[in-house]
């Protein structure tokens, strides 16, 4: 039977869950309980937090009828009745992750099959000629992970916004927080002493250049990971060039953020 590809339910999860205007924790109970999907919630993220359920039944029952469900019932016009440019803007999101499934919602909110092949041969470009340039670069593994052909599909946008939540996974992993954006970047690398230091802070010049990561961080998450942000983003058709600048930005961060030590452990 047809099922969705992990990266395929990861843009899904991302698309309907952390992105501006996207499901709030109330909508997603009520959607999960209609389309008969376990909720497992367990204080999980929003992103997580969907795509480990859609993971869970479609596993369990090794299709994704549960999956369109929710995704039907989500983006039903009539629930944006006093809101518009919300739908179109979640349609948009959505879209972007279910063209490589074959697959669109309509104007109407109706879910159809779609000719993928023409999205599919350019995205698998991208995806290749990224992979390559990134490589020569020497990209950090974690960055390659998103030279994925489904996060190609229009540019190279959603392949950069997921390399930038990849950083605040890693964050969490290290640290034990829950927050995101630039709260979670507080938390983390801000303290007196911090949680994660990226050198000794042995002096002014080393103090100074940690307040400027921590900078740094909050401005890549300002730029495509705000939490915070309501406001639809402003269309962005990236090039090849803006988005190996970005990556290779990434790359660095993951590599500080590996080398970091715990100063409140030590």
């Amino acid at each position: 039977m047809t099922t969705f590809t992990q990266y395929q339910l990861e843009a899904i999860a991302g698309a309907l869950g952390d992105t501006p205007g996207g499901l709030t924790e109330g909508e997603i109970s009520a959607l999960l309980e209609t389309a008969s999907i376990p909720d497992p919630d367990a204080g999980l993220e929003t992103r997580q937090r969907l795509f480990s359920a859609f993971a869970d039944v479609q596993t369990t029952r090794n299709d994704r009828t549960h999956i369109l469900a929710f995704i039907s019932t989500a983006l039903r016009p009539e629930r944006f009745a006093r809101e518009p440019e919300r739908f179109e803007t979640m349609r948009v999101n959505i879209n972007r992750a279910l063209a490589l499934a074959g697959l669109t919602i309509s104007e109407e909110g109706k879910l159809e099959a779609m000719r993928a092949a023409t999205k599919l041969s350019e995205a698998a470009k991208r995806a290749r000629e990224l992979r390559a340039d990134l490589t020569y670069r020497g990209a950090h593994p974690e960055v390659m992970r998103y030279c994925q052909q489904e996060l190609l599909v229009d540019n190279y946008v959603l392949a950069v916004q997921e390399a930038v939540k990849g950083i605040a996974d890693k964050i969490r992993r290290r640290t034990g927080l829950n927050d995101d954006g630039a709260r979670l970047v507080d938390q983390a690398f801000a303290g007196d002493p911090p949680l994660l230091a990226i050198n000794s802070l042995a002096n002014e010049g080393h103090v100074g250049e940690q307040k400027g990561f921590t900078s740094l961080l909050k401005g890549v998450f300002g730029m495509f990971n705000d939490p915070a942000d309501s406001e639809p983003r402003p269309h962005w058709h990236m090039t090849r060039n803006d988005a190996e600048d970005l990556l290779s930005l990434i790359s660095l961060i993951h590599r500080r953020i590996d080398a970091a030590s715990m100063p409140q452990l030590m």
